[in-house]
């Protein structure tokens, strides 16, 4: 529970970026619990996601709010707690559901120690500005749109975001489908750790694929 709640704050970087990676998360749980008829857990997944949703309508494009370090925490534990409570009280749920549906914010994590540990030989805790969403920030978006004003920065902002919905979805759409199905579960989990690596090392190496590329903005 500590380290999805950790995870779920360090992809809080841009506007809507931790808000509907989590929002798709709680659905699917809730969905599941469904399935399951597990009406607790339901409930109370469809509670926070649609709070979130509402949230969400102040917080992108323009960022008029932000979830902070009280409100990622707050929502990553949610997860994480829904997750557990979902496979210990319904045998027939995989313990692999949580594990591929979390996987996005949890392999983020894992990799940020990794590069910072055995690569760069510096702390874990050391804040760095290399995370895959920082790269596609830094690289594709703000290069495209410009960053000369405050409305540039913002659009850039908000255009990181869907990147980074699209790639968890890689996720959560199998791990909805397949919830009760553990090989399934453990091929979809390798697929996107794979994917993750291939797209971080082409993007850090400046090779980022043509269907990533956004138009350059005329100045």
């Amino acid at each position: 529970m500590a380290g999805i709640a950790n995870a779920v704050n360090l992809i809080d970087g841009f506007n809507g970026l931790a808000s509907v990676v989590t929002m798709f998360m709680l659905f699917s749980l809730g969905y599941v619990a469904w399935q399951v008829n597990d009406i607790f857990v339901m409930t109370a997944a469809l509670v926070i996601g649609g709070a979130i949703a509402g949230f969400l309508l102040w917080n992108y494009p323009f960022g008029l709010i932000f979830l902070g370090d009280g409100g990622a925490y707050f929502v990553g534990f949610m997860l994480a707690e829904l997750a557990i409570l979902l496979v210990a009280r319904n045998p027939q749920v995989s313990a692999w559901y949580p594990a591929l549906l979390l996987v996005y914010p949890a392999f983020e994590t894992m990799f940020s120690i990794y590069r910072r540990l055995l690569v760069r030989r510096t702390s874990p805790g050391m804040p760095d500005g290399i995370h895959l969403h920082s790269l596609i920030f830094r690289r594709i978006v703000r290069w495209a749109v410009g960053y000369r004003d405050a409305r540039m920065i913002t659009r850039s902002n908000s255009l990181t975001s869907p990147y980074l919905w699209a790639l968890s979805l890689l996720a959560v759409v199998p791990a909805t489908l397949f919830w009760r199905h553990p090989w399934m579960l453990l091929g979809f989990f390798l697929i996107f750790v794979f994917s993750y690596v291939w797209l971080y090392l082409r993007i850090v190496r400046f090779k980022v694929p043509g269907w990533m590329a956004i138009k350059r903005r005329n100045k």
